[in-house]
């Protein structure tokens, strides 16, 4: 059909959170190596051969003996706009995994504004797919519940223990807090990438059109959304060609990240709480006092003219807006490090910075922000899993498929890398959080060499959701969460990016309720209760 170019008891609370604590120590494991970079030991207590940067090196050791597979291709699919150089840095790929698990593999990067729609109907086409990007705030629970994606550690499933059979390398480097954050009816059916854990909101801007208009100071001052508004009006008078504030479906004031909704589990279901609070009862976004009060500021920025007048339909990416270079300002989820790592994917070396507006927050959402699951579909769960296992333990194949092909598309001292004349042609790490153990990965010259560290600090006094380590099961509301899918699609872009009146959200959640909402959240409300054994 498609071708395509991603109970437990309360008691149990507190050891969550002692395996939190463990994360941030193991996170922080990874020592300087020629700059603070995290050596190629950084996320395991062992390394073994199969980190080495060299191809050579790390094609001695392999999961698997090739020898002994039949050859497969793997389709891979993740959210990105696809890069000019993919099919050259396939083949780099392909002929490295020949020798480790005899498999190539299928890049399928899908624009981020046609990702939800493609992969909808992928999955219910039942379109043949190997790995696919899936996270917390991607429908994953509710795609779990339709049957898109395998359990990885079931021993009674069709294919075993998936995880345990050829997932060894994950187990050993990646932070126990992330696989049992992500579970779903006790099983995995996605590997969380070994990223940050904590979340934060806030803006990413220009620096050099901000010091052109004399706006430095009053950017870094800025508190709270409306703290935003002179500012942005001042960029609307005196650089009228400019987009004072990229928004789009996902990425506005109202997104999780920075408004602190925790979904319990899935982004694309309604029944929240909040991640900055302590009241555990579930109520529809409607019902969040916050979110009213951010559809009508978010409107009177719309009104004003400093939201592109497209918010709600455009099917650009936040990064690829920015790259076009008249863009001044996008809401952003955050990490140390986010402004460079994103101006290096932009081509805007040295003219991006980040701005932190929210509480530091960890919900169980955030330990799957960033999953890859093996669909059920695919015609080599086992091979799958042998790739999957790879990005989070082989160096080389970790930074070629970020970053490409080392005197190509970047030059390397060390673990510090600097661009070349060809760095725009293929991803420059911008989606590196996708891909297994970001540890592993270069630092670009631009950014701070003790990145990693930095990563450490920033997940240290987070602020926990009341529902930390509870996961919602889709399940049981299978049928009225499909409905309510197809309904948010009718109003959130429109009025999450200030471009329609917020009084429509009265009709919205009318809907939402004609259509099985209280069934929703009565579930919700039902199973967090168990949870934390009220």
């Amino acid at each position: 059909m498609l071708k395509m170019s991603s109970k437990l008891g309360k008691s149990s609370i507190l050891l969550l959170a002692a395996v939190m604590a463990l994360a941030v120590i193991l996170t922080a494991c990874g020592g300087s190596n020629k700059g603070g970079s995290a050596s190629p030991s950084s996320s395991s207590a062992s390394p073994s051969a199969s980190e080495s940067d060299s191809p050579s090196a790390s094609a001695s050791e392999s999961s698997s003996p090739a020898s002994d597979l039949k050859e497969y291709n793997l389709t891979v699919f993740f959210p990105g706009s696809p890069p000019k150089d993919e099919q050259k840095v396939e083949a780099e790929i392909n002929k490295y995994l020949k020798d480790k698990i005899n498999a190539t593999v299928d890049l399928r990067p899908i624009d981020w504004g046609q990702w939800e729609n493609k992969t909808n109907l992928a999955i219910a086409g039942r379109d043949p797919m190997d790995i696919i990007f899936t996270a917390a705030w991607d429908r994953h629970a509710s795609n779990v519940a339709k049957g898109a994606f395998l359990p990885l550690n079931d021993p009674n499933g069709k294919y075993g223990n998936l995880l345990e059979k050829y997932g060894k390398d994950i187990l050993s480097t990646l932070p126990e807090a992330f696989l049992k954050g992500a579970k779903i009816n006790g099983f995995n059916y996605g590997i969380p990438a070994n990223k940050e854990l904590a979340e934060q909101g806030g803006i990413i801007y220009r620096t050099d059109i901000a010091q052109e208009l004399g706006l430095t100071d009053k950017i870094e001052a800025v508190k709270t959304i409306a703290d935003l508004e002179p500012i942005l009006a001042e960029v609307k008078a005196k650089k009228p060609d400019m987009i004072p504030m990229f928004m789009r479906d996902g990425e506005n004031f109202n997104a999780h990240y920075f408004a602190k909704y925790d979904y319990l589990g899935d982004g694309s279901i309604d029944g929240v709480i909040m991640k900055d609070g302590e009241d555990t009862t579930v109520k529809a976004r409607y019902d969040q006092p916050r979110y009213k009060e951010t559809l009508n500021i978010t409107r009177d920025f719309f009104k004003k003219g400093y939201i592109n007048k497209d918010a709600a339909t455009t099917q650009l990416g936040a990064g690829d807006a920015l790259k076009k270079g008249n863009v001044f300002m996008i809401p952003c989820p955050l990490k140390p490090g986010k402004d460079a790592e994103m101006a290096s994917a932009t081509n805007l070396t040295g003219k991006l910075k980040q701005v932190n507006m929210t509480a530091r927050t960890v919900s169980t959402g955030d330990t799957a922000g960033s999953l890859l699951a093996i669909s059920t579909t695919s015609g080599d769960p086992e091979r799958a899993m042998m790739f999957i296992n790879l990005l989070h333990s082989d160096k080389y194949l970790n930074n070629l498929i970020n970053f490409g092909i080392e005197g190509d598309h970047y030059t390397r001292n060390g673990e510090i890398i600097s661009r070349t004349d060809n760095t725009g042609n293929y991803f420059a790490g911008g989606q590196a959080w996708q891909f297994g153990n970001q540890f592993l990965n270069y630092v670009w010259d631009t950014e701070a060499p003790d990145k990693w560290e930095q990563f450490k600090k920033f997940n240290e006094g987070a602020h926990n959701s009341p529902a930390l380590g509870f996961t919602f099961n889709a399940e049981p509301v299978k049928s009225q969460v499909a409905v309510m899918q197809n309904i948010r699609k009718q109003y959130d872009p429109a009025l999450d990016t200030g471009s329609i009146d917020p009084s429509k959200a009265e009709e919205y959640y009318n809907k939402l309720k004609a259509n099985g909402l209280d069934d929703v959240i009565k579930e919700k409300q039902k199973q967090l209760d168990a949870f934390l054994g009220k």
